[in-house]
């Protein structure tokens, strides 16, 4: 007989990453709500424990980037950050992708997109549920990171000259 854990961990494997992160926000007391944004450019806005997507985002791949970004927002950014041509707000800015860089893909996905075989950037992005612009943002953001490779546990993920993951015997 199945334990309520058991069914629970079933019920949350089940969903998609869209799902997981909006479940983690009401976890935290955060609402998540849809919302038409006058402007297009604006795709999520977070305040006061509210997370506002805009509506007219169609797929599921890239409301879950801009809910990653804005949870990132929620846990790293501090005050109205509104203004990008203060160093402090670009910053802040940084630093909520970075949080959704890592929740959504990290280092640990592109190892598991390497071990699932994908074979271009399109099936890494389809696997780890996020767009391939996304994608690109964070492997570039890693490779400002990390610079030209990083080793983790028995894998050596290359940044230049294009992304590559080595596994070592």
């Amino acid at each position: 007989m199945d334990t309520r854990s058991d069914i629970l961990e079933r019920e949350v494997f089940a969903m998609n990453s869209f799902e997981r992160l909006e479940d983690e926000a009401c976890k935290d007391g955060i609402d998540v709500v849809s919302r038409d944004f006058r402007s297009q450019r604006i795709k999520g806005l977070y305040c006061d424990m509210t997370i506002g997507i805009n509506r007219k985002i169609d797929t599921y791949a890239e409301k879950t980037c801009v809910l990653a970004e804005e949870l990132g927002h929620h846990h790293t950014s501090v005050g109205n950050i509104l203004d990008m041509n203060d160093v402090r707000s670009r910053k802040q800015e940084r630093q909520a992708r970075l949080w959704g860089y890592n929740k959504l893909i990290g280092l640990t996905g592109i190892i598991r997109a390497f071990r699932a075989g994908c074979q271009s950037r399109h099936e890494m992005a389809e696997l780890l549920d996020v767009t391939e612009e996304y994608l690109q943002e964070c492997i570039d953001c890693y490779r400002d990171k990390y610079g030209e490779y990083v080793e983790v546990d028995n894998y050596m993920i290359c940044f230049i000259p294009n992304l590559a993951v080595i596994e070592k015997v």
